[in-house]
């Protein structure tokens, strides 16, 4: 048996440590592979974050202790997964002391651009450089999409793609839970990529104003949006695939800055494997997952609304995309489909 251990960022709250991590860990025992996964910052953390409370420095701390903890486990396994980075403002030379077994190194956003960009860039002279180094280091790297491992390979050969993946199981189509008399859009995420919606109040307005329109949103605030009776849902895991069955069409709305190119479509690989038609920014792996037989790609208002109007206008049109979505989600983006070239890459590892 191979004894991995893998370093998540978040606990199973975030859709990072679900989807990347633990939804493999079955698969992977089959397989002669047992994987276990330890947190930095637990479920309560990310609940006050989203809450928009004070910054919780006591779960940081009881966080950062409890990482220091599990690193001291790990002479006791043949590998390491790190997600992210073990420790934030750490710089990499001193991860690299921690780590004294072989690693796979796994990212489904840019985080190279944390301390170059944004709130944290004061510490680029120090940390700049910090995931290309932890980068290089790594006996493997899996990347959630192709920017992302254009971006890795540039520093490590032994770089490949592992998209955020669905098990096809569990997301399964229920069309007879949409098609009623208002046309439902819907997105699915969290306050943190919330903002991205603001793009989508124009075309949203136009196309209320012909019409009844829902707008749902899960996870997260809605933008305030005229002519559309916009719902707001909390997340839950159990009633997940229940409201992304009420979607007639599902949206993913992105700038085009490098933060949202380095993002891995998650939320329309969901909507697809429902059977749910897409219609998306022309940003990132958005471009990537969505094909013309599954959905759109609309980089401007005008075309966000025509493509809304044609799915509002054609039913048969939204059964036949959801139905190619799905099949394309099976082939590519399936936890069945990923699973064996996961278990392959531990193995080449464990075996150096």
């Amino acid at each position: 048996m191979i004894k991995v251990l893998a370093f998540a960022m978040y606990g199973p709250l975030a859709a990072s440590t679900r989807y990347r991590l633990d939804q493999y860990i079955p698969g992977l025992a089959a397989s002669g592979i047992e994987l276990s996964v330890c947190h930095l910052l637990s479920d309560e953390y990310l609940r006050q974050r989203f809450q928009g409370g004070r910054f919780p420095l006591c779960s940081v701390l009881r966080g950062a202790i409890a990482r220091l903890s599990d690193l001291s486990r790990l002479r006791d396994y043949d590998l390491a997964v790190v997600y992210c980075e073990l420790l934030p403002l750490m710089p990499a030379l001193f991860e690299q002391a921690f780590l004294r077994k072989p690693y796979i190194y796994d990212f489904d956003d840019a985080f190279y651009l944390k301390y170059r960009t944004g709130r944290l860039r004061a510490f680029h002279p120090l940390m700049g450089n910090k995931f290309d180094e932890v980068i290089r280091g790594a006996h493997a790297i899996t990347a959630g999409s192709r920017v992302l491992r254009d971006y890795a390979i540039c520093l490590n050969k032994k770089t490949s793609i592992l998209p955020t993946v669905v098990d096809t199981s569990r997301y399964l189509p229920n069309p007879r839970a949409r098609g009623g008399t208002t046309f439902t859009i819907g997105w699915i995420g969290s306050p943190s990529t919330a903002p991205y919606l603001s793009e989508l109040v124009v075309p949203l307005s136009a196309l209320g104003r012909e019409g009844p329109v829902r707008f749902v949103v899960i996870g997260a605030k809605a933008p305030v949006v005229e002519n559309v009776d916009v719902v707001e849902i909390p997340w839950r895991e159990d009633r997940e695939v229940e409201h992304l069955n009420q979607f007639d069409v599902g949206v993913m709305p992105l700038p085009n800055d490098d933060w949202a190119r380095g993002k891995c479509a998650f939320k329309l690989i969901q909507y697809m494997a429902c059977g749910v038609p897409v219609i998306a920014s022309p940003v990132g792996a958005n471009i990537d997952v969505v094909s013309p037989e599954c959905g759109f790609l609309a980089g401007s208002a005008g075309q966000w609304l025509q493509s809304l109007r044609l799915l509002r206008d054609n039913r048969i049109v939204r059964l036949e995309m959801g139905h190619f979505g799905r099949i394309r989600v099976i082939n590519h983006y399936s936890l069945a489909g990923n699973l064996g070239f996961l278990a392959e890459t531990i193995r080449q590892v464990a075996h150096q």
